[in-house]
């Protein structure tokens, strides 16, 4: 049977030109190299090498042998080497899973960086689960969730990753504008415009319309926050979305924020990744990376 020590000393010995110093650079002795070559040609039943002068020349058989070992080793030598950085967290792809919409504004903020400082890992951003955020971590579909509504269980871990608040998002000419913050009647006569979410984990509806027994006029949903705001811009509705992103887009869209009630709705973007991949360095560094650049960037 052809050994990966063969190939290794097949390429050793046409490297440095001799047994001798083939054995050495193997940390071989002459003889143990030797018997290890004398066994391979038994097994083969044909020879390897043959002496001419003090040279050795390599037969037929030991040119198909060497190539075979430029082949083969390398790619013996590349996985070694990805395994352990694998096992050292230094290589791999990240898997982000996203149950916060208007956060990919923010995770472009933090990926862009992230990936400079590790050429060895790949970012995929996957948004559609089908058993759900939780569900696609246990099932190792992802590796880190970005959510703001945590749902705890035995072998997850959450990380705050920064404060937020909720905000309804007005045009700046609308009547509500003007005011210091809106009361859940206030919008029985508007088109809330929100992502295709369950109404349940819409912060605007669990915490602000339905506790009052409210509701708007008309519900629409619209996957993007650029279409959104231009939508709410335009008069054909309002939204409820994080101030701090409202605070960006307001620049170049005349959109205005307003407080949802006397207290606001205040939040937090976590991040969740399995209890058992705490230590691998690079999904460390993600988190790292994710707490300081914050909503800033």
């Amino acid at each position: 049977m052809i050994e990966r020590n063969h190939l290794e000393t097949l390429r050793a010995v046409e490297r440095q030109g001799s047994m001798t110093a083939a054995a050495q650079a193997l940390c071989l002795t002459q003889s143990a190299l030797s018997h290890s070559v004398k066994k391979l040609e038994q097994q083969l039943g044909t020879r390897i090498w043959v002496r001419e002068g003090r040279q050795l020349r390599l037969t037929q058989a030991g040119e198909a042998l060497l190539s075979l070992a430029n082949r083969l080793l390398p790619q013996f030598e590349h996985a070694e080497t990805l395994v352990s950085q694998l096992a050292r967290g230094q290589r791999g792809t990240l898997r982000i899973g996203m149950e916060c919409h208007p956060c990919y504004q923010w995770l472009l903020k933090v990926v862009g960086p992230y990936l400079e400082q590790w050429p060895g890992v790949d970012v995929d951003v996957k948004q559609r689960f089908q058993f759900g955020g939780i569900g696609a971590l246990f099932g190792y579909d992802i590796d880190v969730l970005v959510t703001p509504d945590p749902l705890y269980r035995k072998g997850l871990v959450y990380e705050p990753v920064f404060d937020y608040e909720q905000v309804l998002v007005v045009a700046r000419d609308h009547p509500l504008a003007v005011k210091n913050h809106v009361l859940p009647g206030d919008l029985e006569e508007e088109t809330l415009i929100t992502y295709p979410v369950a109404l349940e984990r819409l912060d605007i509806y669990a915490q602000f319309l339905l506790p009052a027994h409210c509701s708007p006029a008309r519900h629409k949903t619209i996957e993007t926050t650029d279409i959104m705001l231009q939508m709410v811009a335009a008069g054909r509705g309002v939204a409820a979305l994080p101030r701090w992103l409202v605070a960006e887009y307001a620049s170049r869209i005349p959109v205005q924020p307003v407080a949802l009630g006397p207290q606001g709705i205040h939040k937090q973007i976590f991040l969740g990744l399995r209890q058992r991949d705490g230590a691998v360095d690079y999904l460390q560094a993600f988190m790292a990376a994710a707490r300081e650049t914050g909503w800033q960037g």
